[in-house]
């Protein structure tokens, strides 16, 4: 059995074009951070946080999470595109792109003023759970360019 007849669901990926898998993961984890923003909010977590330059949170309101997820992602998915259509190995391309950007955008919720540290820690996490189900979905569809 080859790679790619090990589940109905990876031969179902195999079939479908680059942009599709990537919005497809994208959806899925639009999902699991909205649900992580969700409980965080049921938990208690005060959900108010400052943009970059702004000194005053605003409310992070229910669907912000999803949102958030589907716009970085409609737009890295033209870079996507361009590595599995140009690059020799676009898996590897891909990887030693995504990865540091995921680490980089750690980096966004720490100096947003006037947002409680529990709001960061929650803003953080939801960047590792949408690269932890987009970032490995999409390498393993560049395997079969």
């Amino acid at each position: 059995m080859s790679d790619t007849e090990a589940v109905p669901t990876t031969s179902f990926l195999v079939r479908r074009p680059v942009w599709q898998v990537c919005y497809l993961a994208a959806l899925a984890a639009c999902v699991a951070v909205e649900a992580w923003g969700l409980a965080a909010r049921a938990a208690g977590v005060p959900m108010r946080a400052a943009g970059l330059g702004s000194h005053h949170a605003t409310p992070i309101t229910v669907g912000m999470f999803a949102m958030g997820t589907l716009v970085v992602t409609f737009w890295f998915t033209f870079a996507v595109v361009l590595i599995a259509r140009f690059a020799t190995h676009p898996r590897r391309v891909y990887l030693r792109t995504t990865l540091p950007l995921l680490v980089l955008s750690l980096a966004a919720p720490l100096p947003a003023a006037d947002t409680p540290a529990s709001t960061k820690f929650v803003l953080a996490a939801a960047h590792l759970i949408a690269g932890a189900i987009i970032i490995p979905t999409v390498a393993w569809r560049l395997r079969f360019r």
